[in-house]
């Protein structure tokens, strides 16, 4: 609960400073915010480890194919990445190249579920009688 309070001051710290920044030099606003949200990034990071062991247990209880395990991973990086991405499109008063990001992203996401979608259709079609 610490870092959540720690993240929530970075994000207002960087939020105030923006502002007071953005009408004298409109780039260094920019530049803070985009390090306010890296250096959260950065706070989360020792989260992960946590989320990775909970996964491995949860793959190595069911034997998932461990291609299937690592393809779940870069599916969330992407997300969170493009989602992180888009934002600062926002932030710099470009949404409609944050709004592209975020349609390349989910078309990234959906060739990469491909495989998945496939094992569970292969999955499914073992169960069903014929």
């Amino acid at each position: 609960m610490d870092s959540l309070y720690k993240i929530i001051a970075i994000a207002l710290i960087s939020c105030v400073a923006t502002l007071i920044v953005k009408p004298v030099r409109p780039d260094f606003a920019v530049f803070i915010s985009i390090v306010g949200g890296i250096i959260i990034l950065f706070m989360l990071v020792s989260y992960l480890s946590s989320i990775f062991d909970v996964f491995n247990e949860i793959f190595n209880l069911t034997n998932i194919n461990s291609s299937i395990y690592s393809i779940i991973f870069k599916i969330i990086g992407i997300g969170y990445l493009v989602e992180f991405t888009a934002s600062i499109c926002a932030d710099t008063g470009n949404n409609s190249l944050g709004d592209k990001v975020l349609l390349g992203g989910k078309i990234i996401i959906l060739v990469m579920a491909l495989p998945i979608i496939t094992s569970i259709l292969e999955i499914v079609m073992e169960i069903l009688p014929s």
